[in-house]
């Protein structure tokens, strides 16, 4: 048995002590960590939206009031809707991260994947505002979101990653990114805030992704027999397709075209992926560039774990938690609603019920209190 939820409530509240209250204090008649606490366990019981989460409050008020202060009962509609209207989404996850770090203890793993996502109906016609995109920093291995800025637009990664990067500690991570990110600027950010980075070269880095390929090419002539390579291969059978990845890894040699410009730039790695489904085959090669040592394998995680992005984190918060049919139009609404439901889904990640998906996790935790516990306090019944 460990802390009592008690003990709990009180800790995660310590978590939000210094974040500023956006209301004013005339008429303040709801403490802003029982807010906060409710709208995470009522994100995590079902709620979409400020009207979810006061109707949730309504129906476990009992429980509730057993572990927070609750002055003047429980928070309306209108009240839950103008926090989330008003709290800094920065400041808000800043208390957040200090919460994570308490989950994550001494945790040495330090694979961090940045990515962006579109809430495609969050779009407000009626101030001609399109679709809010979000770049989030995703530790695939631990399965916890550390930290998100919202954009108006997908082009915006290229300004919004170095924010990102200011907000989240990556010293001794290694950071992975998609083609967009791989930008000079970004390299050198991520060296200066003390980590490492592996990012994909594509067609906005012409002169590098096509030196990078030219160099392969030749060294694959022979079989890398005059360099030191690296290599590691993979063989994945699932659904009735066969997938295979091959992973090459060399130092990069100084006569590379723009081998200067990269800050710390070490090594070059690729990949060649191939899947054969109903008898066909389809293939993909990737050439990366990374300021991190030659190591096959952690390359191979790496990279791997970016592909993830996509099943692990994007994917469950569009079926679990219904996020592309989030309707909420005002932005700092959508962008705090976000962020719960990415804290939501790492809560559930850390549950230790590994045989139980996530989507039933979050459906018990609807059904019973008890469950709920567990995964908010940590308390094992």
């Amino acid at each position: 048995m460990s802390s009592s939820p008690e003990s709990c409530v009180k800790s995660i509240k310590n978590h939000f002590v210094d974040l500023p209250d956006p209301r004013t204090p005339i008429n303040r008649r709801h403490l802003l960590a029982d807010i906060i606490v409710i709208s995470i366990c009522a994100v995590l019981a079902g709620a979409d939206g400020p009207a979810a989460i006061a109707a949730w409050a309504k129906t476990k008020r009992k429980w509730l009031e057993q572990h927070l202060e609750l002055p003047n009962g429980i928070p309306s509609r209108d009240t839950v809707r103008r926090v989330l209207e008003r709290l800094k989404p920065l400041a808000f996850q800043r208390c957040f991260s200090t919460w994570l770090q308490a989950l994550l203890g001494d945790d040495t793993t330090r694979l961090l994947n940045i990515d962006g996502k579109t809430l495609r109906r969050s779009h407000d016609r009626k101030n001609k505002l399109g679709p809010l995109h979000l770049v989030s920093v995703w530790a695939s291995e631990r399965g916890l979101t550390l930290g998100q800025v919202a954009t108006e637009q997908k082009s915006n990664e290229i300004t919004a990653i170095p924010e990102l990067l200011d907000v989240v500690d990556v010293k001794g991570a290694i950071v992975t990114i998609d083609a967009m990110g791989c930008q000079k600027a970004i390299a050198a950010k991520i060296i200066e805030r003390g980590g490492d980075y592996v990012l994909p070269v594509k067609g906005n880095q012409g002169r590098l992704e096509e030196a990078v390929a030219k160099y392969f090419e030749d060294q694959l002539e022979d079989d890398f027999a005059r360099v030191k390579a690296s290599r590691f291969e993979t063989e994945e059978r699932r659904h009735g397709r066969l997938e295979r990845r091959s992973y090459f890894q060399v130092d990069a040699p100084k006569s590379l075209a723009g081998y200067e410009e990269w800050a710390k730039l070490k090594t070059l790695g690729l990949t060649i992926r191939t899947r054969e489904i109903d008898g066909k085959t389809t293939g993909e090669v990737q050439c990366y560039i990374s300021s991190a040592r030659r190591n096959i394998k952690q390359f191979a995680r790496a990279v791997r774990g970016h592909w993830g992005i996509e099943n692990t984190c994007h994917w469950s918060l569009d079926m679990t938690f219904h996020e592309d049919e989030s309707r909420a139009r005002e932005r700092r609404v959508a962008e705090n609603l976000a962020w719960l439901r990415r804290f939501a889904l790492g809560l559930l990640k850390q549950h230790p019920d590994k045989k139980t998906s996530v989507a039933m996790k979050r459906r018990i935790a609807g059904w019973s209190t008890e469950f709920l516990a567990e995964v908010v306090f940590g308390v094992m019944s």
